[in-house]
């Protein structure tokens, strides 16, 4: 018999002689990084290499700290590298549409935005001065002066020439006209037409020459005013380049060796130039539509159109802080690669290059890019769009619409930016293998997987880091110091979380949580320094908060509503133990598991599976038990049964293999007909070998059947069967060990089938003799037997014509040809089931006394043998197996 466990195996207490300190005040703060060491090596490699694709994925369990220690990390590389670049968009004088991208040293983007703004204004002040000055105004009437002297002058030659043969050029409506005169005075019509015709056809021919020298001298005209256009222009482009000149090029020399940025404000000089009638203006806005918008919004026109002459810096950097590391809590597409924002105006959405907005790609630039990675694939497009950035080594600023061919209408087309970036994904590991698996250009962008730990061991340097660890994360939220022994209670519950005495939870989320209700705890009890009564007390109240369905299935398990024996022996039943996971919150409970067993063809059915309520991995359970019948019974006979299996009052899903110990015992004890201690729970999974195998959630599976037991009253008797692996998993809570101290509780960890059912029934499990028999007296004696007499019985049967399926298996078993009254299994290796032989036309019967001293089954013929098909032991052509 297996001897239960002592209490000490129960629960590992943390020894307060290897913690030196009166509190945690008395604790340096921790500077390293805890159990991670494959992590941060990881974490090193992917920041130091250069190369791109070593992007760094950090996979590990919720709470692992893996953020915190990446981003410290970061942190510490960026301050020491050079400043990121700064990133402005510009107006595109050649192509509008396509805005330009300036790159400058870190913290000159906003140093051009602002003095762009400021030469804006002092062009605008400028140019105003400059054309309103008497000095132009004199300059510019002179050369419309010089013209209007021309034009005149050429008009009193004609008029001049004109007179002289007494030919005058008369206004009239339609324009200038030529007249006769006579004595200085324009005659009539009446007395042209009196003059003789010589004289009226030499005054015709005249006022014909003045008409073409007239007509001759209003075609020059145009020109006169496209040349004075021309001086106008000219003057007005001196002017100009005298007043922005100036201005211009102190900027561009301030700027002197950045690349872009004085062909830029070169362009700007030159469109100045090209345009000092629209900077002129007071009536009509520039071309551009928010130029337009800003006139109807009440903005001057120059205002409107100096908009072009503005910077839009897109991101910019203080260039003392080094490298920029950047979390994107919320990575939608537009989020990452940036936008085009649009304004409202008149029903119509317009924009320009100064509603450009940058993303988080663009904003770490040159250093580095954390985010989560399922925000990250739960965003439309968003994954796609940042391997697209990662695989062309730019940001290119699109729509969605534009990204899918979706719209067609005009818009900007910012220029790409050159990108330089470190990315960092936060998963759990198996977002990490499901994307290796399925995305096959994730293996080339993401070359580095960060793989952190949940545990790391607990021994007597472990406890003490873990001390410090305690010490940093309370002086870091400033909560009140823990006294010594509530350090240790607080190792103790780290070592319960990961369910392991000889490993410690990593996981700071749920430990810095203790430590701020501890603190509460302490603060409500007055006390200075958190106690370990604090300590408990918080996660007493935890659990409190969350055990209201643990109270309730214990209360209906009381009042019989849930049927579970805790008192007594049953034939086929026992108590199986499982986990119900609420949230952050566990407790076990027991579950009826019962058995019935009949004459069938071997199988083990599982009900639960039957009708869709097992899981996967508790029907694969449940077929090993089948498996493990056969390979220890009746080897040499066909399994005759047919057992079914099932969780009593089970309503919903049941899943895992934790159970399938239970249900092989509860199937054995139906087979033996022997029954099984009720006050014993059992977990435990089990292979085919009949080895007992750990679980998980040891802890809360025993302490759900105590507390049933403790609710109905221990005995003494009672207790649970754990894996014997899982015992240096236990950390019990205290009630549970004082309880087996005093021995009113046990827990046995059974290593083997055999152990756990000898406590179960108080029988022997039974090993076999030098002949390979079992004891009869035994449970696989009496096992063995029952088997053996469904065998007979089916055998039987078969040979009386009752089992149909069996003449069909025979009637299908064609192939080789089967000897003198013998029934072939398959014959020849046919598919279908065949009965068992029968030498010459006889049944070959085993009676139960054969069948418990078991079976050779040695093959005395040679031709026709085969081996059965459900493993009955040789098939002979002629002759038949002997039984021994």
């Amino acid at each position: 018999m297996v001897d239960p466990l002592p209490p000490e195996r129960l629960f590992r207490s943390c020894d307060l002689s290897q913690l030196s300190f009166a509190t945690t005040d008395d604790l340096p703060d921790l500077d390293e990084v805890v159990a991670q060491e494959r992590a941060v090596a990881a974490v090193r490699f992917a920041i130091g290499v250069g190369h791109p694709g070593f992007n760094l994925f950090a996979l590990g369990p919720a709470g692992s700290g893996k953020q915190s220690v990446v981003r410290q990390f970061l942190d510490r590389r960026a301050a020491q590298e050079a400043p990121a670049s700064d990133w402005c968009y510009v107006y595109n004088f050649a192509q509008p549409h396509r805005p330009r991208v300036l790159r400058l040293p870190a913290g000159r983007g906003a140093e051009l935005r602002d003095t762009m703004g400021h030469l804006v204004d002092d062009l605008r002040g400028a140019i105003r001065s400059a054309f309103e000055s008497d000095e132009y105004r004199v300059q510019r009437q002179a050369i419309e002066a010089e013209v209007k002297e021309q034009q005149e002058k050429r008009f009193n030659e004609i008029q001049e020439a004109a007179k002289k043969e007494a030919i005058a050029v008369v206004r009239t409506p339609g324009g200038l006209a030529f007249a006769p005169m006579h004595d200085g005075e324009v005659i009539t019509p009446e007395e042209f037409h009196k003059l003789p015709e010589a004289e009226r056809k030499r005054i015709e021919a005249e006022i014909a020459a003045f008409q073409e020298r007239l007509q001759a001298f209003l075609h020059q005209v145009p020109q006169w005013e496209r040349e004075s256009r021309d001086r106008v222009g000219k003057l007005n482009r001196e002017v100009a380049l005298f007043v922005a000149g100036p201005l211009i090029e102190a900027v561009i020399h301030r700027y002197d060796g950045v690349d872009g940025v004085q062909g830029y404000l070169e362009a700007v000089r030159d469109d100045v130039v090209d345009h000092l009638e629209r900077l002129q203006q007071t009536d009509e806005g520039g071309e551009s539509p928010i130029a337009h918008a800003l006139q109807l919004s009440g903005a001057p026109p120059a205002a409107a159109f100096f908009r072009r002459y503005q910077v839009n810096c897109l991101v910019e950097h203080d260039g003392g802080d080094g490298a920029p590391v950047v979390y994107e809590d919320n990575p939608t597409f537009q989020n990452l690669v940036g936008r085009v924002e649009h304004m409202a105006q008149m029903g119509a959405l317009i924009t320009d290059f100064q509603l450009i907005k940058a993303g988080s790609l663009h904003r770490a630039n040159g250093g580095y890019l954390l985010m989560d990675a399922r925000q990250l694939l739960t965003q439309p497009y968003a994954w796609e769009g940042l391997k697209r950035a990662l695989r062309q080594g730019e940001a290119t600023i699109e729509s969605l619409g534009q990204m899918l061919s979706l719209v067609t209408t005009v818009s900007l087309e910012p220029e790409p930016i050159p990108l330089t970036v470190k990315v960092v994904l936060f998963g759990d590991p198996y977002l990490y293998y499901l994307l290796s698996h399925l995305d096959s250009e994730f293996p080339e962008l993401f070359k580095v997987a960060a793989d952190f730990d949940d545990r790391m061991v607990r021994n007597a340097a472990g406890e003490a880091l873990y001390a410090r660890l305690i010490a940093t994360l309370v002086r870091r939220d400033r909560l009140r110091p823990l006294e010594r022994d509530a350090v240790a209670r607080v190792i103790e519950h780290s070592a319960r979380l990961v369910e392991d005495a000889e490993r410690l939870s990593v996981r700071m989320a749920p430990v810095v949580d203790l430590l701020r209700e501890a603190d509460y705890q302490a603060g409500e009890a007055g006390h200075a320094a958190c106690t370990a009564g604090d300590v408990q007390g918080a996660i007493d109240a935890a659990i409190h908060r969350a055990d209201r369905l643990r109270a309730r299935v214990l209360e209906e398990t009381e009042r019989g509503t849930l049927l579970i024996a805790t008192t007594g022996t049953e034939v086929g039943q026992v108590n199986g133990l499982s986990v119900i996971q609420l949230g952050a919150f566990a407790f076990g409970h027991p579950s009826r598991i019962t058995a019935r067993v009949r004459l069938g063809e071997g199988e083990v059915v599982d009900i639960e599976r039957e009708v869709e309520l097992g899981g996967p991995l508790h029907s694969k359970g449940v077929l090993i038990l089948a498996g493990f019948l056969g390979g220890r019974y009746v080897t040499d006979r066909p399994l005759s049964l047919y057992a079914t299996l099932v969780f009593e009052q089970s309503y919903g899903g049941v899943e895992g293999d934790s159970a399938s110990s239970a249900e092989l015992y509860c199937l054995l004890s139906a087979l033996a007909s022997l029954p099984i201690r009720q006050g014993l729970a059992v977990t435990g999974s089990v292979n085919q070998l009949g080895q007992v195998q750990a679980i998980g959630g040891v802890n809360e599976k025993i302490e759900g059947f105590f507390d049933l037991c403790v609710a109905r009253g221990l005995s003494g008797d009672q207790g649970v069967l754990i894996p014997a692996a899982n015992v240096h998993h236990l950390m019990l809570r205290r009630a549970v060990v004082e309880a087996v101290a005093a021995g009113r509780f046990h827990i046995y960890p059974v290593a083997t089938i055999d152990e756990g059912i000898e406590l179960l029934t108080g029988l022997p499990a039974g090993a076999r003799d030098g002949d390979g028999l079992y004891p009869p007296g035994t449970v696989n004696g009496r096992v063995e037997a029952r088997l053996a007499e469904l065998a007979e019985i089916r055998v039987s049967l078969a040979h009386r014509g009752d089992d149909p399926e069996a003449e069909a298996g025979e009637a299908e078993g064609g192939g080789g040809r089967a000897g003198e009254g013998a029934l072939p299994a398959g014959g020849g290796g046919a598919a279908g089931r065949a009965r068992p032989f029968a030498p010459g036309g006889r049944s070959a019967l085993l009676s139960s006394e054969q069948a418990a001293r078991g079976s050779r089954g040695s093959a005395l013929g040679g031709r026709g043998a085969g081996s059965a098909e459900g493993g009955f032991g040789a098939q002979v052509g002629e002759g038949w197996g002997e039984a021994g």
